[in-house]
């Protein structure tokens, strides 16, 4: 990111024999090299305490990737009293969301592109056609709002990409975990009519983008 070798992985590397020849002209094409921004991907946040050094440090995974496990000896997971979680455990954090875009314009200096933030949530089709995923409106709102103190910081933030515009397969509950503004009408073995259907929060969305992120509270 800086246009060099990290210092400290440089003598981590020299220390074992491990370090690459390097050229004169070889510092130039790195500092040539550096990109013009950085892209991050936030969804959650996770708490971790000392370990106990009683062989319980490491946590089920219950099945889903984002259950912090631990490891044996060195740490162990911890529940955060102040922030909520999803019906799949994670961790609903958006204040986390303007602490990671501070930290990561200070450590890079670079512009920040959002590629990924959403809520996964079974969601459900009413027997009028509609989807009413006020928790995703919720989720979203909260941490657009902590991008707009991120900014207000002195963060360059470039773009936000929500996950994702349309109900995609999760790698670990398929089509149980929803994340997208637009609602597929199918379940995880019957296709059913495969109907795309607009949720509460596509006409939310659409709001937030036609006002810059200024949008009406009322239309929540």
């Amino acid at each position: 990111m800086h246009g060099r070798y990290n210092a400290l992985a440089w003598a981590y590397m020299q220390d074992r024999g491990l370090a690459p020849e390097v050229q004169p002209e070889d510092a130039l094409i790195l500092q040539q090299g550096r990109p013009d921004f950085i892209a991050i991907n936030y969804y959650s946040t996770a708490t971790i305490a000392a370990s106990r050094g009683d062989g319980g440090d490491v946590a089920p995974r219950a099945g889903d990737q984002q259950i912090m496990l631990g490891e044996e000896g060195v740490y162990r997971p911890a529940e955060n009293p102040w922030v909520g979680k999803t019906p799949y455990g994670w961790v609903v954090d958006p204040v986390g969301l303007r602490l990671t875009l501070r930290k990561v314009c200070e450590r890079y200096g670079l512009p920040i592109l959002i590629s990924e933030n959403g809520m996964g949530a079974p969601d459900k089709l009413e027997h009028d056609g509609t989807v009413n995923d006020d928790y995703r409106i919720a989720f979203l709102d909260a941490h657009i709002a902590q991008m707009r103190l991120a900014i207000a910081d002195g963060v360059e933030l470039m773009g936000y990409c929500p996950w994702a515009a349309i109900d995609v397969v999760s790698t670990h509950q398929g089509y149980a975990k929803r994340y997208g503004f637009i609602y597929v009408d199918r379940g995880e073995d019957d296709l059913k009519r495969l109907q795309r259907i607009r949720k509460r929060s596509f006409w939310w969305y659409k709001d937030v983008i036609a006002q810059n992120g200024n949008h009406d509270e009322s239309q929540r």
